[in-house]
């Protein structure tokens, strides 16, 4: 049997914790299932908080607020996530630098618009694997590195440390056909009744919703990849 080759549009955003973990998920799948399917990874645009503003917001004091759970719980669940995303092949942890005191930076909640529209860029410009390893950067900066994602002098150093023209990289922040193309795949998703990420649109039309186990997407995969080939004669 060829190896069937399927396309993989991930509607995601760089703040969601689920998302990094179900791109490690997938990952494993793609590894189980190599000689057999060939992905190719398009990230499409998501905003989970597109009225932040610029200065972001203190994480914990942003789910407090949002989801109406206490500082206990919170944490509960962040040391969850770290294990799944652990027993994922992807790390949610603070790994950078401390300050003179020891004390790790605050973790943030930013407004990803700016994110979005370099992804644009990277997929336009450069292709889907470059695109993956801005999205990958993207999400180090944020969970492992806590970065000011809201700052573009941030944001174009990480588009710069893949491979990407900074001064492009700059002009397409400032480019409104680029937003719009943004705020339009971003209405496709509510269209198609997305209202909650990861979700992955496997050849523009079999959706496999949320962070899934590698069984599930190897399992839904093959499907997939079965009808593509009925179909195809």
């Amino acid at each position: 049997m060829t190896e069937q080759k399927l396309t993989i549009d991930i509607y995601s955003d760089v703040m969601c914790p689920w998302c990094l973990i179900g791109y490690g998920q997938l990952t494993k799948a793609l590894g189980e299932l190599e000689g057999e399917i060939a992905a190719e990874i398009r990230w499409r645009p998501f905003e989970l908080n597109p009225d932040m503003p610029p200065e972001g917001e203190e994480q914990e004091a942003h789910l407090q607020r949002k989801y109406r759970r206490s500082a206990e719980e919170g944490a509960g669940l962040r040391n969850q996530m770290k294990s799944i995303a652990e027993g994922a092949g992807v790390s949610l942890s603070y790994e950078a630098a401390k300050d003179e005191g020891g004390e790790a930076p605050p973790a943030m909640m930013w407004n990803t618009r700016d994110c979005h529209k370099l992804l644009g860029f990277a997929l336009e410009q450069a292709g889907p694997q470059v695109q993956t390893a801005l999205k990958l950067a993207l999400f180090r900066a944020h969970f492992n590195e806590r970065r000011p994602l809201g700052d573009r002098d941030v944001l174009l150093d990480i588009a710069a440390s893949v491979g990407l023209h900074r001064a492009a990289a700059k002009a397409a922040l400032d480019d409104p056909g680029l937003e719009a193309r943004v705020l339009a795949e971003e209405q496709q998703a509510w269209d198609m009744n997305i209202s909650g990420v990861p979700a992955m649109i496997v050849e523009g039309k079999f959706l496999i919703p949320g962070a899934q186990a590698p069984e599930v997407y190897v399992n839904a995969l093959r499907r997939v990849a079965e009808k593509t080939r009925a179909a195809a004669g």
